[in-house]
């Protein structure tokens, strides 16, 4: 056939551009970016912005706006914008104000390019953090595309939600999922809300092991509730086809992406002789969370919500499941039920949800896992965790929402609070009062009485709301990967198993209060408190002092726990800066290492919630 012949010939598939890469989206959705690149790397002291003499500004700008800063580039170019200060020192920089040496200027992969000596920047860590950031640009242009008023949102039930949320608040590259193409992240991405059923497969107990909490104590306790009984059948069935017993194996859902990209490469030999079975779905919809590894059952939301491994660098660290954390969840879940249970104020008062993990299966890989020095990334393949779901455990008329959500803003500037605080019905002092005594009281209990804490961020907390959209009480979330205890013995761990305290992290008592502060005071309410001044009329030091009067009001009612006050103290001057940027472009970067990284320290901020002297 000569080459001009076309008798017989396929055409290839055509390529496409998706809608929301387009001029003005890509602009606004990188503008933003570049606003908060600059906010959070100020407040890491990553770069130090100089303010600019009033006299020096080119044309006059509200005081609303912020005041003028420049910040002189690696060619001696300046870049301008204006930026209010807040507390722990925070920046809040104008998207509309930046310019670079008087032109607009809104990119920030060139910012990236202009300022890496600035940055301080070697070539492998800059390479990829262009290829973080610009994924990072796409899917936030993907969420302006599709996104919807916060009248619209509040109307959302929890699961529906999670897809419109923009992520982590403090991460600049917060959608960076190394790993994904652009055909996963429209599969995978929770921002794509794509409703998926998920395969099992049947791995041999001679890798496989269970755990559970006591009413699931066996793994057909578990699959009893999870799988219907033709489903159970159908893989026992299989099994059998394939001359294998099914009493010597598990079952677990995997990822897809996690099988096709990772598993079926590295478990390629237990694959081949059997000790690992693909099986089918099981007919479940469930749909990805913020968390992007963890499905919420949709069309039997009885069922538990599931947390996979998936093998993508994303937010500081691979999102695998470690073995020995996986098998100690259930443990850990036991314990924290046990003394919620057991705590009158917990139980009764504070009316907390813990959403436990009460289930697991690890999956050993024979070589990995005995390898200590290998990069943990390859230790975290292969496992499952079920969580308790989250609608069972609320009372008719309430309704929740991760506490991320109310640092939300809509397309045209309408921060998802406002709206709940006007459907309420309350002021907003009032509403806000309500919200910091739901949230505070368990989490400051569980501080000062049991020395633990939860990392109580946007996506762990979750706020449960009366029908009148009113905060009425705490749920939360993630407790092997988050909880850590005091490093100072305290008599309320003497009943702790050693399985437990041998899995939690611990931390001096010093140190165990930034869960608190930087989890959800710097993590959260940083954000929420300008949102609060600039659109319910409360000013940011009303809003800290309302914290502050939660934190008294708890510390009066527990007179007893004074010296557990001053052990554990939440209002002391000035706090230490964690920094989880800098981790990125400074400390680990993209290297590989045996164990995951935490964040860097640097430097100190002043606490808003630093107790005032009568003098000042």
């Amino acid at each position: 056939m000569s080459p001009g012949d076309s008798t017989g010939s396929t055409e290839p598939a055509g390529l496409f551009s998706p809608p929301e890469l387009n001029p003005r989206s890509w602009e606004r959705a990188a503008g933003r970016l570049l606003a908060k690149l600059l906010g959070e790397f100020a407040y890491e002291e990553i770069i130090e912005p100089a303010p600019v003499p009033p006299a020096d500004e080119a044309a006059p700008h509200a005081p609303t706006d912020g005041l003028p800063y420049a910040l002189t580039l690696d060619g001696g170019e300046t870049l301008t914008f204006r930026a209010t200060r807040g507390a722990y020192g925070s920046w809040r920089v104008d998207p509309g104000s930046l310019a670079c040496d008087g032109r607009r200027f809104t990119d920030p992969l060139r910012f990236l390019l202009l300022s890496r000596r600035l940055l301080a920047l070697d070539g492998a860590t800059l390479g990829h953090l262009v290829r973080e950031l610009t994924t990072t640009i796409a899917a936030d242009a993907k969420l302006d595309h599709t996104a919807l008023s916060a009248a619209r949102l509040a109307d959302l039930g929890y699961a529906e939600l999670e897809g419109h949320q923009t992520g982590h608040p403090w991460i600049v590259l917060n959608k960076g999922r190394g790993g994904f193409s652009a055909t996963d992240a429209d599969r995978w991405a929770p921002e794509a809300r794509t409703p998926t059923e998920l395969p099992w497969i049947a791995a041999s107990t001679s890798l496989a092991t269970y755990r559970g909490v006591g009413s699931l104590e066996t793994p057909d306790l578990l699959y009893a509730g999870e799988l219907d009984d033709t489903v159970r059948e159908r893989f026992d069935s299989l099994l059998r086809g394939r001359g294998l017993d099914p009493a010597g194996y598990l079952y677990l859902p995997v990822h897809p992406w996690q099988w096709d990209e990772v598993l079926l490469q590295l478990y390629a030999p237990a694959i081949a002789e059997g000790a690992i079975v693909p099986l089918p779905t099981d007919g479940d919809l469930r749909l990805p969370q913020q968390s992007i590894r963890t499905f919420l059952n949709l069309g039997r939301p009885d069922r538990h919500t599931v947390k996979l491994p998936l093998s993508i660098l994303n937010t500081l660290v691979w999102r695998g499941l470690p073995t020995e954390r996986t098998l100690a969840a259930p443990a850990v879940t036991a314990w924290m039920h046990g003394v919620r249970d057991a705590d009158v104020f917990l139980r009764d008062d504070c009316g907390v949800i813990l959403l436990g993990e009460v289930a697991s299966v690890t999956v050993e890989h024979p070589l990995y896992d005995h390898l200590p020095e290998v990069p943990y990334q390859y230790k975290e393949l292969l496992g499952a965790i079920w969580r308790e779901p989250l609608q069972a455990r609320l009372a008719p008329g309430e309704r929740a929402r991760t506490l991320a959500s109310l640092i939300h803003t809509d397309p045209d500037g309408r921060a998802f609070t406002a709206e709940l605080v006007a459907r309420s019905g309350l002021t907003p002092a009032d509403w806000l009062q309500r919200l910091f005594s739901a949230l505070l009281p368990p989490l400051l209990h569980f501080l000062y009485r049991y020395g633990t804490v939860f990392s109580p961020h946007g996506e762990n907390a979750i706020v449960v709301f009366d029908g009148q959209d009113v905060p009425v009480r705490l749920a939360i979330k993630d407790f092997v990967d988050d909880v850590n205890i005091s490093a100072r013995p305290l008599p309320e761990h003497d009943s702790m198993p050693e399985d437990v305290k041998s899995v939690l992290l611990t931390e001096e008592p010093s140190f165990l209060t930034q869960f608190i502060h930087s989890g959800l005071f710097v993590g959260v309410f940083r954000y929420l408190a300008p949102l609060c001044q600039d659109q319910l009329g409360v000013s940011e030091e009303e809003f800290w002092s309302l914290v502050r009067a939660e934190i008294l009001r708890y510390q009066a009612r527990f007179p007893e726990l004074k010296e557990r006050f001053e052990t554990f103290d939440l209002l002391t001057p000035r706090i230490q800066r964690l920094c989880l940027n800098r981790n990125r472009l400074h400390l680990d970067g993209y290297r590989d290492r045996s164990h995951r990284p935490h964040a860097a320290v640097h430097g100190t901020v002043p606490n808003p919630l630093a107790v005032r002297r009568p003098s000042e």
